[in-house]
């Protein structure tokens, strides 16, 4: 299982992002867990300057607007 973290004050671009990552984790088949982060020294202890930012397995993939969804799918694939 895939430990995921959307880092974001709880705007909608946040929410969406949150969303969009269950729903291509779900269409690829993948078990993951999504924590929501919106602590601001957590998100910049994580290294994100700008939301939503997404951590997969710890490891910072997007910083900065919707992710991609091919580039999405990719992260959660490797």
């Amino acid at each position: 299982m895939k430990s995921i973290k959307v880092y974001g004050p709880g705007c909608k671009r946040c929410e969406t992002t949150a969303e969009m990552v269950r729903t291509r984790a779900a269409a690829l088949g993948l078990e993951v867990e999504v924590e929501k982060v919106s602590d601001p020294r957590e998100i910049a202890m994580a290294g994100v300057m700008s939301t939503p930012g997404i951590s997969i397995d710890g490891k910072l993939v997007h910083a900065g607007g919707l992710p991609d969804e091919a580039k999405l799918d990719g992260w959660l694939q490797g």
